[in-house]
């Protein structure tokens, strides 16, 4: 890779140095590795609010910041989404009412069949690291699982389509095209974003979308890839807590996210699970 000089495009994007991909997978395996070890306590009777604990402390531990802790007022060292909250889910706080429950559970608990995704960024020596995977509690409905699959496999598919001269539409285009195919739906109120030195960056990585369009990728180029995938419809409505996003027709939705490096002929992905757990089956 040439050293660019940390440019940034027309469109607002920074293009980063070759120096700076080795920041990014020190920040990427961090996040990644706090995904791996948290997946044992993922256990019926557990609180979402005990997990985000684990996290913090390992956080500390590591000598790392929570990117999350203080974010426009944030309080938590991660975001965990139970059943059909989409993204922002708040640790500690009840479980909104699914479908087949009669009112919401007080204080996160979990409970067998629960699906959940813990999205997790971490400052590694002022570089962010911000994934998310999905998790499986106890025993779990075969339709869950395909959701957690066809997700799954909508992100990498998505990561597939980026190298130098392709778009972000042609991200989108993949990911969309797979989902739909398979009768799902794309949640179209949330989008990946650039990172590096900063949290949240342009460009805004739309998960649908009509392939040529939309910025080019270029070498060096930093950005999530986070497809939110609903059983049902697309469409989310935000809690009164500002910040738990829900699908309105209460269907269960799924969620992966890795951060992207453009290289000179494809990409490098910062974030990959050091244990091979990225998936809940730990298939990778």
């Amino acid at each position: 890779m040439t050293d660019n000089g940390g440019r940034v495009t027309k469109d607002g994007i920074r293009i980063y140095q070759q120096s700076d991909f080795a920041g990014m997978h020190a920040a990427g395996k961090l996040a990644a590795e706090i995904l791996d070890e948290v997946a044992a306590l993922v256990v019926p009777g557990v609180t979402t609010g005990e997990l985000d604990k684990f996290i913090e402390d390992y956080v500390n531990t590591a000598g790392a910041v929570s990117a999350t802790i203080g974010y426009k007022g944030y309080k938590h060292a991660s975001c965990i989404s139970v059943n059909h909250v989409v993204c922002h889910g708040i640790p500690g706080s009840n479980i909104p009412q699914s479908k087949h429950e009669k009112k919401p559970r007080k204080s996160g608990i979990l409970q067998d069949g629960d699906i959940l995704n813990i999205d997790v960024t971490v400052i590694v020596d002022g570089w962010f690291g911000d994934t998310s995977r999905m998790y499986i509690v106890g025993k779990q409905k075969k339709y869950a699982e395909r959701l957690i699959q066809v997700t799954h496999d909508a992100l990498m598919k998505g990561i597939e389509a980026v190298k130098p001269g392709n778009t972000f539409g042609d991200i989108g285009h993949a990911i969309q095209s797979y989902v739909e195919s398979n009768r799902m739906s794309v949640v179209r109120d949330f989008c990946g974003h650039g990172l590096g030195r900063v949290f949240h960056a342009p460009p805004n990585v739309l998960h649908y979308g009509r392939a040529g369009t939309g910025p080019v990728l270029e070498e060096g180029m930093f950005f999530t890839i986070e497809p939110m995938v609903n059983l049902g419809r697309p469409e989310t409505k935000v809690l009164k807590d500002d910040w738990t996003a829900v699908t309105r027709d209460k269907s269960l939705s799924a969620q992966f996210e890795h951060s992207i490096g453009v290289t000179a002929d494809g990409y490098e992905i910062f974030t990959l699970s050091p244990a091979g757990k990225f998936y809940p089956t730990w298939g990778g």
